[in-house]
């Protein structure tokens, strides 16, 4: 056996180029240079911010002096992908990176900031991104396409005892202590919007009501809406607009009407199937299979993954 294999001094060496493959990071090599093209730019204006505010005035040594970054702004968005991809601990990316683990703490939150305010990109519109339920809707009558909302849960953690709300992350449905989002998808299955995250307790409806969804179906009265069950009050108060499926005839209804019933039902649920699809592609991010972090940083994790899974349509 080799000498060296008893040294404890050792040390792990990683090629850079093996943490930036697509198995690692969930994005190809075209995408994450496009990433880096498009974020290094606001996070070099972040940090220049956060040094000004803690020097209190303009910078007083000359441009250039001062302590380097222990990673370049490349090696921190990897890190990022890596812990948004597979839910690798920050001490373990600290250990692949040879940092500490503090400075892959603070690399995620700045990287994960920066993509949650990204928004989704416009399909085949290379530049445009829809960042607000206002602008899906405006994308929706110029492209004259129907949308497709639907709502998911991750699983969080139960907040500590002895504090009040902690009925509001018990969820009817699962059981079980979560947060609901709600997305919207096109008739392709590509993410258009996702909401800031609801308890959740709350219904469907209600967190979609809570984003002004209603507003929107006033402002753009051209624009349908594909929803399923869980969506019923709104279909009753935009009627035309928010198209839900047809309720069950009567008991003594005619046969030929249950048949018609059952095709129109099948025909809404094939049309609808694609936003789906949409949250099938977030789920494949293992952070949001199951969320074990703090809760207030779990909206801002699904809109960075929300904002990277539509870059596929614009060929990156």
């Amino acid at each position: 056996m080799p000498g060296w294999w008893h040294d404890p001094a050792v040390a792990i060496m990683v090629n850079r180029a093996v943490p930036a493959h697509r198995l690692f990071t969930g994005i190809s090599w075209r995408h994450l240079a496009y990433l880096v093209e498009e974020l290094v730019a606001p996070w070099q204006a972040g940090v220049e911010g956060r040094r000004h505010a803690a020097r209190g005035g303009a910078r007083k040594r000359a441009a250039g002096a001062g302590a380097r970054h222990q990673r370049v702004f490349v090696d921190r968005l990897v890190a990022t992908l890596i812990h948004l991809r597979h839910d690798l601990p920050h001490a373990v990316l600290g250990l692949l990176f040879g940092v500490d683990r503090s400075t892959v703490t603070r690399a995620i939150a700045e990287v994960r900031t920066l993509l949650a305010a990204r928004g989704c990109a416009v399909p085949d519109r290379r530049g445009l991104r829809l960042r607000t339920l206002a602008d899906v809707f405006a994308y929706a009558r110029a492209e004259g396409t129907e949308l497709r909302p639907d709502a998911t849960e991750i699983q969080v953690r139960r907040p500590p005892s002895g504090r009040g709300g902690r009925r509001a992350f018990v969820s009817g449905k699962k059981k079980q202590n979560t947060m609901k989002a709600t997305v919207i998808a096109d008739h392709r299955g590509r993410t258009l919007w996702t909401d800031a995250l609801r308890p959740g307790r709350m219904h469907d409806a209600t967190a979609a009501r809570n984003e002004g969804i209603a507003i929107c179906f006033q402002h753009f009265p051209d624009v349908e809406v594909l929803l399923d069950d869980g969506y019923l009050g709104l279909s009753r108060d935009h009627r035309g607009q928010a198209i839900t499926p047809p309720r069950r005839p009567r008991l003594r209804a005619l046969p030929g009407r249950v048949e018609q019933r059952e095709r129109d039902r099948h025909w809404h649920s094939s049309d609808r199937i694609t936003v789906e699809h949409a949250l099938a592609d977030h789920k494949r991010w293992k952070q949001l299979t199951r969320w074990t972090h703090r809760r207030d940083r779990l909206p801002d994790t699904y809109r960075a993954i929300a904002s990277l899974v539509p870059d596929r349509t614009i060929h990156v």
